[in-house]
């Protein structure tokens, strides 16, 4: 059994037949010298338009403020 000291006095014992040295059979499907498959990505700010960015870059700059000033008013 193993046990190990987590300090203060308290320690975790794990029985031996526990410890974790079998594998789960897990199996890439590509070859070990292809890299994984590519995955579409499901959004992309780099795909929005100019207006959009500016758009999304603005209401979370207002965000922020709110934020900023809801922190700052007088209690």
């Amino acid at each position: 059994m193993r046990v190990r000291r987590l300090g203060a006095g308290y320690s975790l014992a794990r029985p031996d037949f526990m410890a974790h040295s079998h594998s789960h059979g897990h199996t890439h499907s590509h070859g070990p010298a292809s890299p994984h498959p590519a995955q579409p990505a499901p959004w992309s700010i780099l795909r929005m338009t100019l207006p959009a960015r500016l758009g999304a870059a603005l209401a979370v700059s207002a965000a922020l403020w709110a934020v900023v000033l809801l922190a700052m008013r007088p209690s």
